[in-house]
């Protein structure tokens, strides 16, 4: 089977794009509008893009009446967001706080979640999620689609402060992902949960290069 997507409707009862990007690590982002109003949604475009220094980005589609995500209203008007790691034990909540509210209204109030604030900003932060970016908005680019759906931001942001519960660090200083549980999007109605790990090493990458993909960049710099 083959099809061009732009051109063609696809020959299976669902669309397969975004069941094969997989799995999509989820953007749980809280926020607060310019008025004060406290925000959280799932976004299943989000990504690091480099770490020298840290710097990530999510994608938001627009909904059908040609609106914007909250989230990124409220990125650029205040220049700050969290990202909170969406594990299974807050699957529910993470499900729950993608309902579409009125910009008036905060998803925060509907979930059964503590909050906590950032040290940047007044950010609303989810205390039980073991792992929290400060992000400090960058820059916003849109790209327009084939109709209001279609049309994304995607946003462009620095992690100022990392907050790591001491919990899920391993003896030997590491994130014991396995612990974290992470959720992450599928296609369909589908997601998955991170329970077990294995390890790959690049033949014939160098010291540095090792270390670098390990994570260790005073040794990469040796």
């Amino acid at each position: 089977m083959k099809y061009a997507p732009n051109r063609e409707p696809s020959p299976l009862p669902y669309s397969p794009f975004k069941s094969c990007t997989v799995p999509r690590p989820i953007g749980w982002l809280s926020s607060v509008s310019r008025s004060g109003i406290e925000n959280i949604a799932p976004y299943s475009q989000w990504q690091n893009l480099t770490f020298d220094p840290p710097m990530v980005m999510f994608s938001a589609n627009q909904y059908p009446d040609g609106r914007r995500k909250d989230t990124v209203v409220n990125a650029e008007e205040t220049g700050w967001f969290v990202w909170n790691i969406a594990t299974y034990d807050l699957r529910e909540a993470v499900n729950l706080s993608a309902m579409a509210l009125p910009p008036n209204e905060s998803e925060f109030d509907r979930l059964h979640v503590t909050r906590e604030y950032a040290d940047n900003a007044p950010i609303p932060m989810v205390r039980e999620s073991p792992i929290k970016f400060e992000c400090r908005y960058l820059s916003t680019h849109r790209l327009k689609g084939n109709s209001p759906v279609g049309c994304v931001d995607i946003v462009f942001a620095a992690v100022e402060t990392i907050h790591i519960d001491d919990a899920i660090i391993t003896a030997d200083g590491k994130i014991d992902i396995a612990k974290v549980r992470p959720i992450a999007r599928l296609g369909y109605f589908d997601y998955t949960v991170v329970s077990e790990t294995f390890q790959m090493r690049v033949p014939g990458s160098d010291a540095a290069a090792q270390a670098g993909l390990e994570g260790r960049p005073t040794a990469a710099a040796e």
